[in-house]
């Protein structure tokens, strides 16, 4: 069974260029310095799932030409993951009601931010709907395989990445202990984030990042949830070990 795996967006959550800003990454022509806010679709199968829904969800949808998801995950409740929720609606007038996995702190928090398309008053005859999936700390199923979270932390908040068969893709971590880790033993392709080259309080910095890979072992790793502070996708690259690239928007893998 093979994964087909499309970074929607690899930047983190200003985008890039950031607005208003001259550092010189902000102005580069190069199309891969050109960053939305972090996504990916994973694709088997006749399966389509999207992990998190920012702000630029339907400038990604539009831009890979997706006309149909089987549902959203999402890592954790921050705007830059959260806030396209509206836009699913296109899926919802075809489909119906949107599944949407996350833990039962990021349902919450959405039912705040969205108490339109959750409440069961007064609904506005537009909203989409959603079936809520709540996910703990255990494998689920999607569609025809098992997807394992895997419990990391994100500062003090706690965020699930997920593996999905020789898969996995984590961003904004910054800890993670090691029974989690242990998890991703034997992956083909690891997706982590890396911010930048210096430290950070909250999210792996370039050397964090490639540290963590060494220790996993991937065949592969690319790197998202990029800021314009880590340097040109051109000249990073080049100082990257041989079997870890950084990933950029609309770029597809298959594994």
């Amino acid at each position: 069974m093979a994964l087909e795996i499309t970074f929607l967006g690899t930047g983190t959550s200003q985008g890039i260029p950031v607005i208003g800003s001259t550092h010189p990454v902000c102005l580069s022509d190069d199309p891969r310095d050109k960053r939305l806010r972090v996504s990916v679709l994973v694709s088997w199968d006749e399966y389509q799932y999207v992990i998190d829904c920012g702000p630029d969800f339907r400038q990604q949808m539009l831009a890979n030409d997706i006309s149909r998801i089987d549902g959203l995950i999402f890592t954790h409740e921050h705007a830059d993951h959260t806030m396209g929720l509206d836009d699913i609606r296109p899926f919802f007038f075809r489909q119906g009601d949107i599944p949407i996995y996350a833990h039962k702190r990021v349902l919450d928090a959405l039912r705040v931010r969205f108490d339109y398309i959750f409440s069961s008053e007064n609904k506005y005859p537009g909203a989409p709907s959603v079936q809520e999936k709540e996910i703990v700390n255990k494998p689920f199923r999607l569609g025809n395989i098992n997807v394992v979270p895997i419990n990391t932390l994100h500062n003090r908040l706690q965020v699930f990445g997920y593996r999905f068969n020789d898969f996995a893709y984590l961003t904004d971590v910054k800890t993670i202990e090691e029974k989690e880790r242990y998890k991703l033993k034997g992956l083909k392709v690891l997706v982590i984030n890396a911010l930048r080259i210096e430290p950070h309080h909250s999210h792996f910095n370039l050397e964090e990042a490639l540290a963590f890979i060494k220790s996993v072992q991937p065949e592969r790793a690319y790197l998202t949830h990029i800021s314009h502070m880590l340097g040109f996708h051109a000249e990073v690259e080049k100082l990257l070990p041989e079997n870890v690239y950084l990933a950029y928007d609309n770029l597809q893998i298959t594994i």
